[in-house]
C-alpha cells in the first residue's frame, strides 16, 4: 500500500549540504522530508579528505565560507558530536616563485574577510616546519582554518535534523519527480508519494538530471578524487596542508594517521568509484616528495568518491528559473565539505524568507542557461581540493 506524505519542503539529497538544510529549516518550524538513496553522508561528504578551509576559495564564495566558519565553531552544540574538528591552521604551500606571488596576491585580494592570512618565505617556513621537504619554498598560512572527520560530521548533521523532527528517509530512491502547478509530487522506489511546496536539489554529482528534468540543464561533470591513509606515525604535522595550483593534501589525525588526497580515480559504474594503483602511486610520490615522513609508511586505507564539477568550478545556489519552490544546491567542486553548512542555512532562508542574508547571486544556474549552444566543453577538474 502507497505511504502518501505531505511536507512544507522536500530535499533529495543527504549529504552536508541537505541535512544541514534540513536541520536549518526545522529550527525555522517548517516540516521537511529529506530523501537519500543510500545512507546520509555515504556519498562525497562523507569520503571527502577533510579539509575545513577558507584559504584559496574564490572571493565569491567566502562570504558563505565566512558563514560557515562560524557554524562550525559551535558544531558540538549543533550536531552533538565535535566531529574530530580542529582549528589547526591551513598551509598552503608554494614550489615556486610563482607560486608565492600568486599566494600574495590572494592574500591582497582576500583581504577584509577575517582569514589573516600570512605570507611564509623559505627561511620561517624552514623554522616552523622543519618536517617539510625541499621542494616546499614559501606558503601562505590560514591560523583559525582546520579539518574535521566527514565520516563522523556529516552523518551527524542528519541525525540532528531527525531530532529536531525532520523525516529522514535513508535508502529511499526517488524514481519520479513531477510538478502539477502548485505542489512538487515525488515517487520513490519504497512506494512512498511525498507532495511538497518546495523542493530542494541536493543531490551532488547527480544533481544535473533533476535541474534537466526541470528544463535547466547544466554542464556538469563527475570526478573521483583519490584519498588515503596510512598507518599511524609519530606526530610530526599540526595543520592542514594544500598546495598552490594543485598537487597533494595532507593532513595528520591525532591518533597518528595521516590521511593524503589528489589525483584521480575512476567510476566503477555510475554509483561507484575506486582508486586506481598509477593514482595511488602519484599521491604518494607527490606526498613524499613534500612530506619526507611518509617514504616507508604503510598505507592502510584507500578510496574515492564522486564530486561534481561544473565549468567555472562555483556551485550552483539559489531558485530555478523555470519552476517556482525548486531551489538548487550543487556542485561544490570537490570543497563543498566546510561550506556545506552555510549553504544549508542560506537554502532554509531562500525558503522561509525568499531570499539569502549571505550573497549568493554569483552561484545562479542562470549563468549556465542563457546560451547553452555556445558553452564550450567542460574541462576535466584538476588541482587542489580539500
Amino acid at each position: 500500500m502507497k505511504e502518501r506524505l505531505l511536507s512544507d519542503v522536500a530535499i533529495i539529497g543527504g549529504g552536508i549540504v541537505g541535512a544541514s538544510a534540513a536541520l536549518a529549516l526545522r529550527q525555522r518550524g517548517m516540516s521537511v522530508t529529506l530523501l537519500e538513496r543510500d545512507f546520509c553522508g555515504s556519498r562525497s561528504s562523507g569520503v571527502n579528505y577533510g579539509g575545513v578551509r577558507r584559504q584559496g576559495r574564490s572571493l565569491a564564495q567566502l562570504p558563505l565560507s565566512q558563514r560557515a566558519h562560524e557554524i562550525w565553531g559551535r558544531l558540538p552544540q549543533l550536531i552533538g558530536i565535535d566531529g574530530e574538528y580542529v582549528r589547526s591552521g591551513h598551509l598552503k604551500i608554494a614550489r615556486s616563485e610563482a607560486d608565492l606571488a600568486s599566494l600574495e596576491d590572494y592574500r591582497q585580494r582576500s583581504r577584509g574577510f577575517g582569514m589573516d592570512l600570512q605570507i611564509l618565505g623559505a627561511p620561517t617556513l624552514r623554522r616552523l616546519y622543519p618536517w617539510l621537504g625541499e621542494r616546499a619554498m614559501g606558503g601562505s598560512y590560514c591560523p583559525q582554518d582546520g579539518h574535521a572527520n566527514p565520516r563522523l560530521v556529516s552523518p551527524a548533521f542528519a541525525r540532528a535534523a531527525a531530532r529536531a523532527g525532520a523525516d529522514i528517509r535513508e535508502q529511499t530512491r526517488v524514481q519520479e519527480i513531477a510538478h502539477d502547478g502548485k505542489q512538487f509530487v515525488l515517487t520513490t522506489a519504497t512506494d512512498l508519494e511525498l507532495r511538497s511546496s518546495f523542493l530542494l536539489n541536493c543531490a551532488g554529482a547527480w544533481a544535473g538530471a533533476i535541474a534537466e528534468r526541470f528544463g535547466e540543464p547544466v554542464p556538469m561533470v563527475s570526478a573521483h578524487p583519490v584519498m588515503a591513509v596510512t598507518e599511524p606515525l609519530g606526530v610530526f604535522m599540526n595543520l592542514s596542508l594544500g598546495v598552490e595550483g594543485g598537487g597533494i593534501y595532507a593532513r595528520q589525525a591525532l591518533r597518528g594517521n595521516c590521511v593524503i588526497g589528489g589525483s584521480r580515480g575512476f567510476a566503477l559504474d555510475a554509483q561507484r568509484a575506486r582508486p586506481s594503483r598509477e593514482a595511488i602511486s602519484l599521491v604518494l610520490a607527490q606526498s613524499v616528495e613534500l612530506l619526507p615522513a611518509l617514504r616507508h609508511a604503510r598505507i592502510i586505507r584507500s578510496w574515492s568518491g564522486t564530486e561534481g564539477y561544473l565549468p567555472d568550478r562555483e556551485p550552483v545556489i539559489g531558485f530555478s528559473t523555470t519552476t517556482p519552490g525548486l531551489i538548487h544546491g550543487f556542485g561544490f567542486a570537490g570543497a563543498g565539505f566546510q561550506i556545506g553548512p552555510a549553504v544549508g542555512a542560506a537554502l532554509a532562508e531562500l525558503v522561509q524568507d525568499g531570499a539569502s542574508s549571505t550573497p549568493i547571486s554569483a552561484f545562479s544556474i542562470s549563468r549556465y542557461l542563457a546560451s547553452q549552444e555556445h558553452l564550450p566543453p567542460p574541462p576535466q577538474p584538476q588541482g587542489d581540493f580539500p
